[in-house]
């Protein structure tokens, strides 16, 4: 979203909105202004997994509408609906089925150039030698664009906790992905 002060203040008026008048309209748009970088976020925490993710994107949406009135305003709206879908997909977790699936991003991926395939595979694969909070962390911070007060509070972790995981992820990833960067610099000179 463009100016985040912008859009906060729209989310604000929408949220008065439904908590004066229980106006449906105005959760639609909220539904609508967000539903995207929900499901993006849960698709990326379930591995590409668009059927699930789109599950748990509803069940965020219901479980916000539901506790709107417990949103205080202390972060921004779309950082609480990210920490509602985050505690909707650590509940998910917890139960044994596991479905498999393929995303979007991956498909289009198929039709790029064999390197650029290869990149993002050796990418994932490195995403998944981090531990899982390193991995959570940087896919709030860097893939999600949070700062890390907002992953913080999306997360439920202390902000030097998220500052250090952010950190050390990045460190591991660039040790693990030298190779590439190497390769790059010897075919642009």
């Amino acid at each position: 979203m463009a100016d985040s002060a912008a859009e906060a203040r729209i989310d604000q008026a929408l949220v008065t909105r439904i908590r004066l008048d229980g106006d449906r309209r105005a959760f639609e748009q909220l539904v609508r202004r967000h539903q995207g970088m929900v499901r993006a976020q849960l698709r990326r925490l379930l591995h590409g997994d668009a059927a699930a993710a789109d599950d748990l994107a509803q069940e965020t949406f219901m479980l916000a509408w539901r506790n709107l009135d417990q949103f205080r305003g202390e972060a921004q709206f779309s950082s609480w609906l990210y920490r509602i879908a985050y505690t909707c997909f650590l509940q998910a977790r917890r139960t044994p089925v596991r479905h498999v699936g393929v995303d979007d991003e991956a498909m289009e991926q198929l039709q790029a150039p064999r390197r650029a395939i290869d990149l993002q595979l050796d990418l994932q694969r490195a995403m998944q030698r981090l531990s899982t909070a390193e991995q959570v962390v940087l896919l709030h911070c860097v893939q999600l664009g949070l700062s890390h007060e907002e992953a913080s509070y999306v997360l439920a972790m202390p902000l030097g906790t998220v500052k250090t995981h952010a950190t050390r992820g990045k460190a591991k990833l660039k040790t693990w992905l030298a190779d590439w960067r190497d390769a790059s610099a010897e075919e642009a000179s």
